[in-house]
């Protein structure tokens, strides 16, 4: 088996979070993504789960990690149907609008755990 062109990692303890990956790996036909739980006792971690579980990160196939916004982009890019916007994500100014959207999402998300 090949191995994947992206690998993220998702926090399985976010509902919201368990829900968009659940989309996702349904629509990634292909399987050219892997989904790691971080909670998973086999999870291979890149990074301290910590810092995996305070933003969103994807490594592509050169081994090159990404976060936030620009991890989604990368993942949306492996996915048919989602192809189209991570290809317009790539543009510095829609990737920075993108990004600050994330980090009102990242706000809220924080305000709601606690």
């Amino acid at each position: 088996m090949n191995a994947p062109a992206v690998t993220v990692w998702f926090d399985s303890a976010c509902p919201i979070c368990t829900r968009e990956i659940r989309l996702m790996r349904a629509l990634d036909w292909r399987g050219r993504i892997a989904f790691v739980d971080l909670y998973a006792p086999d999870a291979a971690c890149p990074l301290d789960p910590q810092v995996l579980l305070a933003r969103f990160h994807a490594r592509d196939a050169g081994g090159n990690l990404h976060s936030g916004a620009a991890a989604f982009a990368l993942m949306w890019r492996q996915i048919p149907l989602f192809w189209p916007l991570g290809q317009i994500a790539r543009l510095p100014p829609v990737l920075a609008m993108l990004e600050r959207a994330y980090g009102h999402f990242l706000r809220w998300r924080q305000r709601s755990k606690s």
